[in-house]
């Protein structure tokens, strides 16, 4: 046959069709701050808005947030108009989310109130076509889809953690697009000629190809990246030398209606068989998940007291939620950025709590003083903290400060004087009593009541439930930790240090609460338990001097761990272990893989084994023999070391990151008890108690 014959059978095959969307993924800030990357944003969207706006390309997606277009706006407003025409004639797609947050380590609230925020923007400015866009989070939650469909979004796209599913499967009732090779498609901006673009591009579509159909989904972009101004005929040289694919630059949607959804997947996207998940991230800078867990709980509570008493302050509530999803975005709450851009969240984060927590104490001032409000198991016994000017009759004072009477402090026709700089008592009170007497004892080794008892033995902490004894229940260890602060890196021949007790003693004695403090060889735990409760309350707080160091809190049962359930997105979700698994005799050898570990993210709540764990913000537990573990703090310094043993390739740049070290005063509380399953929330509430004292 003659070469002549041979080329005219190549050009007439059919060629599969590559559906090419144009987008930039955008990080508000991570290796940058956020006003760097800003002024970065300006220059890339301004070449965007020419190329529409000249027909030199045909769409551009928006990465599926409308906050960079906000931010945007803000610098360039003459540009509202044609950004507002090129929306309405569906060439630019944004939305539905306000910011792309972190599936794991944000609440169903904040979710929600994502999604509420952003496609009432993107509405506003005539946006009516969403896909649930997840590209690059690490990882994606099962609870995501039914959470979609309730704003009737039934399209998403994702990435991470999908294993060996196809390019589309149906995720939980929601037809979803898996990116096979992500979203990161520089290759067109690329200083190489076209010879060697075909190449890398045909290799990336042959991949694609093994797990889609007749037709291909291809973006084209990268993190925080501009359109090549000859994209268009850069995608016409592409296409002569491919034999058997056709690129035509389009939208996602196109896609969406080419391509048939059969394969289900009902449960959780956290295979890292084939992709990075990050699961480091889950714990580094902890600080950072603590702080948004008690925002997200404040704002809540804020929310619900406004709702229930007028709705006088829904734009400071809108503000605050804008602010706290900002600290959402998954290189920031994930704890992956510069030092400096984790500095500016902590101060949204301060900002969120002092409008929170002033809106519900200028409710408490306008309300009755003895009226109460409770949303969750309504008129049970509880014994709450509250601050008062004067000491009440059958409370329990647990610390004193000085501050100004809240009379004066939210009264408006009043402001607070020197003079009026008092003694604020924090007191325990007791509400819906029985008039039993307390059935609290601590001494210098026991501290209980009448549903649990922890009693020092021999050096050990053992936990007595209903006659059980768990020997050696708690123990508090640490490891070595050369990773960073996407990946725990452990140290093959590393053994865990544990904590050894060197003395205990009562610091309070009362009716209502009693605490005794374990002095140990790494921190001081004070261990506290209320009249009547199931929970025994631990704080530490601790001057950290280590770097590089894994800190857990174990709890060892007496039977293998195999089965944790926690809470995700609000509701409770269950993951299957190997107790057998360990990371150390499983580190990857080859290029471009991450070791798979026994750790899993948590939200407040962790329950295994019988027994419920309640974190203030702890967010990653791990599971190995008849023990679980929940992070107390990992210390790294970097955001992604070269060299770290459980991932292979770089995950970001090697930024010297010292504040993730931790270095200086650590504070943590988490709460434990034998439990139900069933009654997961009704503990949950003793921790975060939803009844307001007015």
């Amino acid at each position: 046959m003659s070469d002549d014959k041979i080329l005219i059978m190549k050009n007439t095959a059919k060629k599969k069709e590559v559906i090419a969307y144009l987008h930039t993924h955008w990080d508000r800030e991570w290796y940058r701050e956020f006003e760097v990357f800003r002024l970065r944003l300006i220059r890339v969207f301004d070449n965007v808005l020419d190329l529409l706006e000249q027909n030199k390309i045909p769409s551009f997606y928006f990465d599926g947030q409308v906050v960079a277009l906000l931010d945007y706006l803000e610098l360039r407003p003459e540009k509202e108009d044609i950004i507002r025409k090129l929306i309405k004639d569906k060439r630019l797609f944004i939305g539905p989310f306000y910011c792309l947050v972190d599936e794991f380590l944000t609440d169903g609230i904040c979710f929600r109130k994502n999604l509420e925020i952003g496609l009432n923007i993107a509405k506003s400015f005539g946006c009516t076509d969403f896909i649930g866009y997840l590209a690059d989070t690490f990882g994606h939650s099962k609870n995501i889809p039914s959470i979609l469909q309730e704003y009737d979004i039934n399209k998403a796209i994702v990435w991470r953690g999908c294993g060996d599913l196809p390019a589309e499967f149906i995720f939980n009732g929601v037809n979803t697009v898996n990116l096979i090779r992500g979203y990161f498609m520089d290759i067109f901006s690329a200083q190489i000629n076209i010879d060697e673009k075909v190449k890398i591009i045909k290799s990336n579509l042959d991949i694609i190809a093994e797990k889609s159909g007749d037709t291909l989904l291809l973006p084209i972009g990268a993190d925080h990246l501009g359109v090549p101004i000859d994209i268009a005929d850069q995608i016409i040289a592409v296409n002569e030398c491919l034999d058997n694919y056709e690129i035509k630059l389009s939208s996602p949607f196109e896609y969406f209606n080419k391509v048939k959804f059969k394969t289900e997947h009902k449960d959780e996207l956290r295979d890292n068989s084939k992709t990075f998940i990050l699961q480091g991230a889950y714990s580094a800078r902890l600080l950072l998940k603590q702080l948004n867990t008690k925002c997200s709980y404040k704002l809540d509570l804020a929310n619900k007291l406004q709702n229930e008493f007028g709705n006088n302050y829904q734009n400071a509530i809108d503000y605050a939620y804008k602010l706290l999803l900002q600290n959402q975005a998954h290189d920031g709450i994930c704890g992956c950025s510069t030092d400096d851009v984790h500095n500016e969240n902590i101060t949204r984060y301060k900002k969120v709590l002092q409008i929170a927590e002033t809106i519900i104490e200028e409710i408490k001032f306008t309300k009755s003083h003895d009226m109460a409000i409770s949303f969750k198991n309504n008129n049970k016994y509880k014994i709450l903290e509250i601050e008062r000017e004067l000491i009440e009759d059958n409370t329990q004072i647990i610390s004193t400060c000085k501050g100004f009477p809240k009379e004066i402090l939210y009264n408006t026709e009043k402001i607070p004087a020197t003079e009026d700089y008092a003694t604020i008592y924090t007191l325990l009170k007791e509400f819906n009593p029985d008039n039993k007497s307390s059935d609290l004892h601590v001494d210098d080794t026991n501290i209980f009541n009448s549903n649990i008892r922890l009693v020092i033995e021999n050096g050990k902490l053992n936990l007595y439930d209903k006659g059980t004894c768990y020997k050696n229940f708690i123990q508090f260890v640490r490891c070595k930790d050369i990773g960073d602060t996407y990946n725990f890196g452990p140290v093959v021949d590393d053994n865990f240090e544990i904590a050894q007790i060197k003395s205990a003693k009562v610091i309070l004695d009362g009716p209502l609460r009693s605490t005794m403090r374990i002095n140990t060889s790494f921190f001081d735990v004070d261990i506290s338990l209320n009249k009547r409760s199931k929970l025994l309350n631990f704080n530490i707080k601790w001057l950290n001097l280590l770097s590089n160091r894994l800190w857990q809190v174990r709890f060892n049962f007496k039977k293998p761990v195999k089965e944790v359930f926690s809470e995700d997105l609000n509701l409770l979700i269950s993951r299957e272990f190997n107790p057998n698994y360990e990371i150390r005799k499983n580190l990857p050898k080859e290029k471009g893989h991450e070791a798979m570990t026994n750790t899993a993210p948590m939200q407040r709540f962790a329950w295994a084994n019988g027994c419920g764990v309640i974190t203030d913000g702890l967010s990653e537990y791990e599971v190995f023999d008849k023990s679980l573990s929940i992070t107390l703090l990992r210390s790294v310094g970097i955001i992604s070391n070269p060299k770290n043993p459980a991932r292979t390739t770089p995950a970001g740049p090697p930024i010297p990151t010292p504040k993730a070290q931790q270095i200086g005063e650590n504070n943590v509380e988490f709460s434990i008890g034998f439990f139900p399953l069933k009654d997961w929330e009704y503990y949950i509430e003793e921790i975060y108690p939803q009844t307001i004292l007015f």
